[in-house]
């Protein structure tokens, strides 16, 4: 069982998790500290993402926090996966039609696919299409099997298997974590390393969720994760947990019934899917302004923007920072960037190193520009480069 005493005390202020303050360096985040860093979806550069072991690698790579992004199980037990799909398959045109190779199989989408689900005969007649925020989804859903199902047959994948190919080494080993798992894994790690290890929660697709279990009258994503949280945690503004969500209306019920900390993610582009479905005409990009911030500010305290809300990029190089950050410290809220990958694909060309798309560039060059402006704390799929960026900051 869960018990709030079985964690390190959590020191007075929240973002005091990393050790580099006790050099006397002053930055320029919002309480003066260095940066945190958050495993995304655990050291997933290295592992099958959001499994314990990618998790563990994480922390013992010197992660503050790590990421489970949470989906529900048809019996209501919340699990860690990247979306409610376990596996994903191509759908033809017209959105209707489970797109076939010539063998009659459905063919797999192969960037959206994260468990073995995909090879298990026994569940071939649970391959179905769905309506996810309102898009045409097919593949095997999360909330079409048991706790007992997914512990006993499903096996995390590489997610992008044909680019983190060294990955595919670790497919099938791994069972999918329950949040309780997370949770215990933190606090475990936390008493063995004398650090404090944190989580950060994401609620996926909450409209979505939301709609499942009020037709079959369960509790809310959002109500049982508030109730391991505060098990575990005590429902307190300093514990080691931050909740985030793209969406906005379930963080604002979870502001009327939770004191952790709750983070407000902006996607570059696009809208909140809750907004679509009110007919808020607003997006991402109108949030990410000062009259969006103010709005913000009323139920949470931060932001998780895309980095290029914080510093554009035209793709070859950096442009010049935005008011962001600026803006946001103006109004007390941090600001906790994503996500930062080492490969050369997913950086600037100015900090590409050679040609291979999966070679690693210069993330740190990258990393130094967000940490100059102010950024609170970031997600990145390498731990490790990430310490050691950071470390350097401090010399």
């Amino acid at each position: 069982m869960l018990n709030r005493r079985s964690f390190l005390p959590v020191l007075p202020a929240m973002l005091c998790y990393n050790i580099a303050h006790a050099q006397g360096v002053v930055h320029k985040t919002l309480n003066g500290r260095l940066p945190l860093l958050i495993a995304h979806r655990g050291a997933s550069g290295y592992l099958p993402e959001h499994t314990l072991a990618a998790y563990a690698l994480g922390i013992d790579q010197g992660a503050d926090f790590i990421e489970p992004d949470l989906v529900l199980s048809q019996d209501g037990v919340l699990h860690a996966r990247h979306e409610p799909l376990l596996a994903r398959v191509q759908l033809e045109a017209d959105g209707l039609t489970i797109k076939r190779s010539a063998d009659g199989k459905p063919v797999l989408h192969r960037t959206d696919t994260s468990t073995n689900v995909w090879q298990l005969d026994k569940y071939a007649n649970r391959l179905v299409i769905k309506q996810l925020d309102g898009k045409p989804t097919a593949g095997w859903f999360a909330e079409d099997f048991t706790a007992a199902e997914l512990r006993a047959d499903v096996r995390a994948q590489e997610r992008l298997r044909d680019f983190r190919q060294a990955n595919n080494a670790f497919n099938d080993r791994y069972p999918i974590p329950t949040l309780a798992e997370v949770i215990e894994l933190a606090q475990r790690r936390s008493r063995e390393l004398s650090r404090t290890i944190g989580i950060y929660p994401e609620t996926k697709h909450p409209s979505y969720f939301k709609g499942i279990t009020d037709a079959k009258g369960l509790p809310r994503m959002e109500d049982l994760l508030l109730t391991q949280l505060h098990a575990a945690y005590g429902n307190n503004p300093d514990a080691p947990v931050f909740i985030q969500s793209f969406e906005v209306s379930n963080l604002q019920y979870l502001r009327s019934r939770t004191k952790l900390q709750l983070i407000q993610l902006l996607s570059a582009n696009g809208k909140p899917y809750d907004f679509q479905i009110s007919g808020d005409s607003r997006g991402y990009q109108d949030l990410a302004r000062s009259a969006g911030l103010d709005f913000i500010k009323a139920y949470a305290d931060g932001i998780g923007p895309h980095t290029q809300l914080i510093v554009p990029t035209d793709g070859r190089r950096l442009l010049p920072p935005t008011e962001l950050i600026k803006e946001a410290h103006a109004r007390g809220l941090q600001v906790h960037g994503w996500t930062f990958r080492a490969e050369n694909q997913f950086l600037p060309s100015e900090f590409a190193r050679g040609s291979s798309p999966a070679a690693q560039g210069d993330m740190a060059a990258q990393l130094r520009v967000f940490v100059e402006v102010g950024m609170d704390g970031f997600f990145t799929d390498h731990p490790d480069l990430g310490r050691a960026a950071l470390k350097a900051l401090t010399l």
